[in-house]
């Protein structure tokens, strides 16, 4: 990853943020309501943990066939997924609650699903939502050498079959979390000095997450073990579990973000950005299947990814109401606002997208 951080833009001639930050400020204001979750978010939070959960506690105490116990892997995937999108991620951009004592804990649920707050943060937060779909500054984009996500990243020929592959690896994301990813995070963010909030000590980290690990470890493969279910059970049933949650998560972030319409903006000579952050987040960014309410409620209003880069801060419940004024100002200001109606015609998106990009380079 590139190491010198680009600027954006200073000066915004259309005045697009400061209009639009005024406008949603007033929704607010006038609706008399707080920017943070509500009930509807507190009560899909438990039916998700219940959902990730429950099936955890049957496969403990009951003795099922083989394919049950794979159903309910695949059950604990959804719920985990879902209390990803939903729960840690509103939790982790301090937006769940108005206290920070419930969005630490919300945003806790990262150990749960494999991860690490501290990693998460400075991937999510301070290189996704600030260098979004900037080639070597948003790790969301780094694939290694497997997938080609922009047109900057190098090309080899297995990149001609990508379309066909890169929807079987992406199933591995959170399972790549539990065993090496944040390893090797840590110690690239503590390398480059990279944190989110208040700095903390290389020791408090390392031995925070060395300590996640195994209690992880230990309530997924160990516990079950030790209480009976055979060792190639919990195995397989580990990996489906997460198999199923890394499929959705990375989906979901694919439609957002890679797909032909969202550019890849490069810094000039003097390592800026072209338009404006705010401006810049329109133009790398899009929404997908808006009006559809299943969608809605289980991505935790991802598919409203527009509104949640311009407004990390604003808890998801709230981004279909603002999503109105958004696409309006965008209009207003001549700004693109990038929208699928559907999930189906994001995902075809993306699969030609993923093409075009496998292509030798001079015959694209």
């Amino acid at each position: 990853m590139n190491n010198t951080a680009p600027t954006f833009a200073k000066q915004d001639n259309l005045k697009f943020f400061r209009t639009l930050n005024s406008r949603v400020n007033n929704y607010f204001k006038e609706n008399n309501i707080q920017k943070t979750g509500n009930w509807k978010l507190h009560l899909k939070a438990v039916i998700l943990f219940a959902i990730f959960l429950t099936p955890y506690f049957l496969i403990l105490t009951l003795d099922m066939p083989f394919w049950g116990q794979l159903l309910l892997n695949i059950l604990m995937g959804i719920g985990m997924a879902g209390i990803g999108m939903n729960v840690m991620h509103d939790g982790n951009h301090g937006s769940y609650s108005s206290k920070s004592w419930i969005n630490k804990i919300m945003g806790g649920s990262i150990y749960i699903l494999a991860g690490n707050v501290h990693n998460w943060q400075v991937q999510h937060n301070v290189l996704h939502h600030t260098y979004t779909n900037i080639h070597g500054h948003d790790e969301d984009l780094d694939a290694g050498r497997i997938i080609r996500f922009t047109q900057n990243a190098e090309w080899h020929r297995f990149h001609k079959f990508q379309h066909y592959y890169s929807f079987f690896l992406y199933g591995l994301l959170t399972f790549n979390w539990s065993l090496t990813t944040d390893f090797k995070q840590m110690k690239n963010y503590l390398k480059r000095k990279l944190s989110y909030g208040t700095p903390q000590s290389p020791a408090k980290l390392w031995t925070v997450l060395v300590i996640t690990k195994i209690i992880y470890a230990v309530i997924w493969m160990v516990l079950p073990m030790a209480l009976g279910v055979y060792w190639w059970k919990v195995v397989i049933g580990f990996f489906v579990m997460h198999y199923t949650a890394g499929l959705i998560l990375s989906i979901v972030f694919q439609l957002a973000h890679v797909v032909e319409e969202t550019s890849n903006p490069v810094p000039n000579e003097n390592g800026e950005i072209e338009n404006t952050w705010a401006i810049h987040q329109l133009y790398t960014t899009a929404n997908f299947a808006p009006k559809n309410k299943i969608v809605n409620w289980f991505t935790g209003g991802l598919n409203h990814q527009i509104e949640h880069h311009i407004f990390p801060n604003i808890s998801h419940v709230h981004y279909g109401k603002i999503a109105e004024i958004v696409k309006e100002t965008a209009q207003e200001c001549n700004l693109p606002y990038y929208e699928f109606k559907t999930m189906r015609s994001a995902i075809v998106a993306h699969y030609k997208h993923l093409k075009d990009l496998g292509m030798k380079p001079e015959l694209a």
